[in-house]
This record gives C-alpha cells, structure tokens and sequence, in this order.
C-alpha cells in the first residue's frame, strides 16, 4: 500500500504502552506531540517504573520509583498526554506472560483506545552496539496478545466483565521499531517539545545532551521514508516510524 500514512487520520484517542519510564519519549514523544496537538486523547501505560534504572548505589528503590514516575508524568505533560498509568512489574523481569496480558487488557478496555503504539517484540537487535532490553520484547509480546485478541473478547478474563471492563477493539497499532515500516510522522514542528520531553527524565540524561541523537534519528527515518517512495516525506526534517496494522 502506497503513502499509507495519508489514509490513516490522526486517532481521536491512543495508548502508547511501553516497558520503561523515558522509552516512549525516545521513539515516539514526537509522534504524541503531534496527535495531541490535533485534539487526541493519549494515554501512557508503562510496564515499570524503571526500578533498575540507575548506577548510584546508595538510592532506595522506593525512592528510584517515585522518581522516575514523576519524571514521566512531567514527560507527559510536556506532549499533552493526557493520562499516565504505572502497572509496576520489576524492571528488567518483565515476562509475556498471561498476568502482564490481563493487566494491559484491563487498561486498554478502560481507556479504548482507537489505536496503540507498541514497541516490536521481535526486534532483538538494535545496531551493533545495543541488544535489545528483554523487557520491551516482553511489553510488546504482551501488548499485542492484549489488543488480539484479549480486549476484543468477552470470555477472554470474564473477571474484567465483574470488574466493569468492556470488550473493546483497537483499529490501529502502530509498531516502533519494525525493519519495515510503512508509515512515517512527520515531527519536525514539535522536535522542541519531544526534547523537552526527554530532558524531563532527568535521572537517565542529566550527563547526556541528547539534541544531536534525537535530530540524527529523526533525520534518518525522514531519510528511510524517502528512500521508500513517501510522496510527502520530501518535506520532512524529522520523522518517526511505524509498522502499521489496521484491524477489522
């Protein structure tokens, strides 16, 4: 399907689940900002709250987690997320396991979300400086078994019917990280409020100006769409991309 980024309008609402607190400002912060700003709703979901994250030995946990939420929330704030939910599984043991897939379900029939941004479950390979985190393979695993077929049953997890939670089909996922993806976001005008964004999680960057990094991938999607034939990505400085599926 050609430029199937014009057939696709910008979601009235959208959950963007991800497995750690600043992951989803990396990938797609850019693409929030965008739909935010074009009056969608967003939730964020995340699997943890990046209890590992950090090499100073003399922080309690406690403390690591309450920090690192607030540093997502502000995160949010930043892009116009409306919503932000913890389920708060241990960083770094994150398993696709029927427990994570009833916890996003119960999330995704709260919010139904029109569509989900995932991270790709199998893409374990990065570049040949980075393996991929076991706990985005694990959260994507899971998010996609939630959204097919788990929020669309009714005798899938009947306990969520006790708890209120009706069935709810997801139209569009968005899947970061795919080596062939097909639709592009064109973030340029919103590239400040995703650094921002970013800057916001300021235990995992207060060392780290991450300007260069961001504007080079962004630079490079932009390029990958035109290498693809995207009419509109003539345009684009910046980008972010997608694997997209769009369900019946």
């Amino acid at each position: 399907m050609s430029d199937q980024e014009h057939q696709v309008p910008v979601p009235k609402s959208a959950m963007v689940i991800f497995a750690h607190p600043d992951d989803a400002e990396f990938v797609s912060a850019g693409t929030a900002a965008v739909w935010a700003e074009q009056g969608c709703e967003i939730t964020y979901l995340a699997g943890t709250s990046g209890d590992k994250g950090t090499s100073d030995p003399d922080i309690p946990t406690s403390e690591l987690i309450e920090m690192r939420e607030q540093e997502q929330r502000n995160a949010a704030e930043v892009l116009g997320v409306k919503h932000v939910e913890f389920l708060r599984y241990e960083d770094a043991m994150l398993v696709p396991d029927l427990d994570l897939r009833l916890a996003i379900t119960r999330q995704i029939r709260k919010y139904k979300p029109e569509a989900v941004i995932c991270q790709d479950p199998t893409k374990r390979y990065e570049s040949r400086d980075y393996i991929q985190h076991p706990d985005h393979l694990a959260m994507g695993e899971a998010a996609l078994a939630a959204i097919f077929p788990a929020a669309r049953d009714h005798l899938t997890f009947p306990q969520l019917l006790q708890e209120g939670y009706e069935p709810h089909k997801v139209k569009y996922v968005f899947m970061i990280g795919s080596p062939e993806p097909d639709v592009f976001i064109d973030t340029t005008s919103v590239f400040e409020k995703k650094l921002a964004a970013l800057n916001a999680h300021v235990s995992q960057v207060a060392d780290f100006d991450p300007t260069d990094l961001l504007r080079t991938w962004g630079r490079d999607i932009a390029a990958e769409a035109r290498r693809r034939g995207k009419s509109s990505s003539w345009e684009m400085e910046l980008a972010e991309a997608y694997k997209l599926f769009v369900l019946d």
